[in-house]
Order: structure tokens, then C-alpha cells, then sequence
């Protein structure tokens, strides 16, 4: 079975050079113009990534992200941020709002179809290196991260994360007490071919200890970040 892409832009050339690339490496290719409709499309296609401009006129990326995030059927799904814009403040807005990454335009063909496949492999189930030597349910007291169905359970309250926040959350629970350097971090959850800002770690690191309410997760200063038992 192909991967399902969903790209979302409001500049039809940009669907049409993105498409037609994706499609010439076997990818099944879906399209929105904007927001509510890549909400629709993304729910009734359920897409293994959407690709997702910033810059869309009345909802924008940020937003649309936002929203996507919401629907617990799309937890699998990741989502790449397309943006004119390089800026660390607009990465971390992406990131805030639940994106796994972005890509910078202008886009080269070759770059972008590489951080695509490279993105696509982690969907599988066994994408992490770590995640082939763990069940599909870990218990840790009164918390339970659910691998199989892709969810995590603290005092019987189902949390909803995005795919990078629960691989994150999933790694560092995987081994209690053990400190994860951030470069290991880097390598299980984004890919050792994946090129992401420095801060990335720290911003769903902290968005972890928000929607989990979690004092678990320890920094370990200029080291990394272990799961305090």
C-alpha cells in the first residue's frame, strides 16, 4: 500500500510541482486549497503526512495544525510545515501547534522527496530504533502509554499528543532513570537524516510536562533529559 499525502496550499503551482513530484515516486497524492478543507479532506483520508503551507489566507498553517491535532483519528499522521520564513520564532510556533517538521522554501525536488521518505519511515510501526525492544503497553505507576493504540492514560484520563510528543514521551519511559543525551534523543525520535532546530527537544519536551502534567521528566543540564521513576 502507497503512503497517503495530503498538501495543503492556497498557490496552485506549488500543489501542482509538489504533486507531481510525490507522484513520480509512487506516492498517493491528495489536495486542499486551505484550511477547512484540508480539515475535511484530512479526516475522510486519514493521510500517513500533510504537507502544510504557513502563509494561507483566513486559516492559516498555525491553525490548521492546531485543529488537526484535535482530531484523535489523525495521531499517526505527520505533518511538515512548509515556510518562506527561517526564522526560530516560526519554527517554534510550528512546533507549538504539533508540526513533527518543516521545510524551507524555495524547495529543491530532491531535498524535499529525501526528508519526505526519510519522515515516512518512521510511520511504520516499528519506526524508532528503541521501539523494537518494547511491548506495545508500558505501565509506570498511574501513568500507561499504549502503543498499539497510540495513546497515553495518566490516573484513567486518555491524554491526546502529538506523534512526536508520544514518541518522545515513549522513549524516555522506555528505559526509567536512564539519561538520554539529546543527540540520542535526536537520533530515535526525529531520525539521524532529519535536520530540526536546537530547541526543538526543549519546546515538546515542555509541552509534555503541560498536557501530561508531568514532573517525571528531568533535565539533566547540558546533557539531556531522563524519566525520573
Amino acid at each position: 500500500m502507497n503512503n497517503k499525502i495530503l498538501l495543503v496550499d492556497d498557490e496552485e503551482d506549488i500543489l501542482e510541482f509538489l504533486g507531481y513530484n510525490l507522484k513520480k515516486e509512487g506516492f498517493d497524492v491528495y489536495k486542499a486549497n486551505n484550511g477547512r478543507e484540508a480539515l475535511k479532506n484530512a479526516a475522510t483520508i486519514v493521510p500517513d503526512l500533510i504537507i502544510l503551507d504557513v502563509m494561507m489566507p483566513g486559516m492559516d498553517g498555525i491553525e490548521t495544525c492546531i485543529e488537526l491535532r484535535k482530531n484523535t483519528s489523525l495521531a499517526r499522521t505527520m505533518i511538515i510545515f512548509l515556510t518562506a520564513r527561517s526564522e526560530d520564532y516560526s519554527q517554534l510556533a510550528g512546533f507549538e501547534a504539533g508540526a513533527d517538521d518543516y521545510i524551507t522554501k524555495p524547495i529543491k525536488p530532491k531535498i524535499f522527496i529525501s526528508k519526505v521518505k526519510a519522515l515516512l519511515k518512521r510511520v511504520s510501526k516499528n519506526g524508532g530504533n528503541y521501539q523494537q525492544d518494547i511491548q506495545d503497553r508500558n505501565e509506570i505507576k498511574n501513568l500507561i502509554i499504549d502503543r498499539e493504540r497510540f495513546i497515553v492514560i495518566k490516573d484513567g484520563k486518555e491524554i491526546i499528543l502529538t506523534k512526536k510528543e508520544f514518541e518522545l514521551l515513549e522513549l524516555l519511559a522506555s528505559k526509567p532513570n536512564k539519561v538520554f543525551t539529546r543527540e540520542e534523543i535526536y537520533n530515535n525520535v526525529w531520525g539521524s537524516n532529519v535536520i530540526v532546530g536546537d530547541r526543538t527537544i526543549d519546546v515538546h519536551i515542555r509541552k509534555l510536562r503541560e498536557k501530561v502534567d508531568i514532573s517525571n521528566i528531568v533535565t539533566i543540564k547540558g546533557v539531556g533529559y531522563k524519566y525520573e521513576n
